[in-house]
């Protein structure tokens, strides 16, 4: 029997396969070593294998495809509904195997190498981002132990470590002070780190132009815009600009039912670095709104009226979505609409 469709569960040392013939009719189930996943695969005549989009399936699929296969990744949230009852390698497999065949089924673009090197260029980022932030609460939080304070943000540290460094030892101990122009030391190191990261990515930024055209929106920076052209490889798998924000989770969660629409909080699906940019980038956006003269700006103070600044700020991120889309489909750059 010929073998047209695999399902491949993939695990950190052992993977299960599944595979069908046409006919849907089981030909084996086998369960395969890391280093012999590539041999046996390519033993098998051309096919279709599905992969669940998880860690390192971007670069299976790659390897695959390099023999000959079609391969195609699947969220795991869609697959999970062909599973049957008790959960194992061989039934994860199995609903993979069957979930691929699908006609309907939603699937996630295979990233290239390049592009997955830019996302590792901003996961690594928002590492050194988070540990800043640890390291700057910790200073603060020490400092005030002993009455030394400082306003908000981060370009004040540098104001509160100067006072710690000229403190006697009547106002901050010597073992205290050592202590904390360590965690200094080690803060100036990320920020140096974090600037060396962010001029990379400008680097591919200024080298890619659909990185330059999302650029044109409002509420989109550098940051942003490499986040995005590198994660969004095919615009056209989305049939609209609200099926993307869907994708992203910025959309309302529905409950609805007999022809009542209830509609609650946004549903927070799909990736959830890029929905934190938009939501941030927006804000920027609704805080210049009441200054700005746009139609975009008035948009967002006729809803300031009505709605809290939070669920504004989320609609903005949700518009911001949908023309992000557009301008990705589309290959052109942002036209802001005309005031009347």
């Amino acid at each position: 029997m010929e073998i047209t469709t695999i399902g491949l569960d993939l695990a950190k040392s052992v993977f299960q396969l599944h595979a069908v013939d046409a006919n849907g009719d089981v030909v084996w189930r086998k369960k395969l070593r890391r280093t012999a996943l590539l041999g046996a695969l390519a033993k098998i005549p051309p096919c279709l294998v599905g992969i669940e989009a998880c860690a390192t399936s971007h670069y299976w699929a790659r390897e695959i495809s390099a023999l000959g296969h079609q391969v195609r990744l699947m969220p795991p949230a869609y697959v999970k509904a062909y599973l049957r009852r008790q959960k194992n390698d061989a039934a994860d497999a199995e609903a993979i195997c069957e979930a691929v065949q699908r006609p309907m089924m939603r699937f996630v673009p295979v990233k290239s190498a390049e592009r997955q090197a830019v996302l590792v260029l901003h996961r690594s980022r928002e590492l050194l981002v988070r540990q800043r932030t640890m390291l700057i609460n910790a200073i603060r939080g020490h400092c005030a132990e002993f009455g030394l304070i400082a306003a908000q943000g981060v370009r004040n540290v540098s104001e509160l470590m100067k006072r710690v460094r000229l403190a006697d030892q009547a106002v901050l101990p010597e073992m205290a002070k050592n202590a904390m122009i360590l965690l200094a030391e080690q803060l100036e190191t990320l920020d140096m780190q974090i600037q060396r990261l962010n001029r990379r990515l400008l680097v591919w930024h200024r080298q890619d132009q659909a990185s330059q055209r999302l650029a044109t929106i409002p509420g989109i920076g550098v940051i942003s815009a490499t986040a995005l052209a590198a994660s969004v490889t095919d615009p056209a798998q989305f049939r609209s600009g609200r099926e993307f924000s869907a994708s992203l989770g910025l959309v309302p969660r529905q409950n609805s039912s007999g022809g009542k629409d209830r509609l609650g909080r946004i549903s927070k699906m799909g990736d959830r670095y890029l929905r934190k940019l938009l939501v941030v980038g927006a804000t920027s956006v609704v805080r210049r709104a009441r200054t700005a003269d746009s139609a975009a700006s008035n948009w967002v103070c006729g809803l300031l009226e009505r709605k809290p600044t939070r669920l504004v700020t989320v609609a903005m991120a949700n518009k911001t979505a949908r023309i992000v889309w557009a301008v990705l489909a589309r290959g052109e750059v942002y036209q802001a609409k005309a005031l009347a």
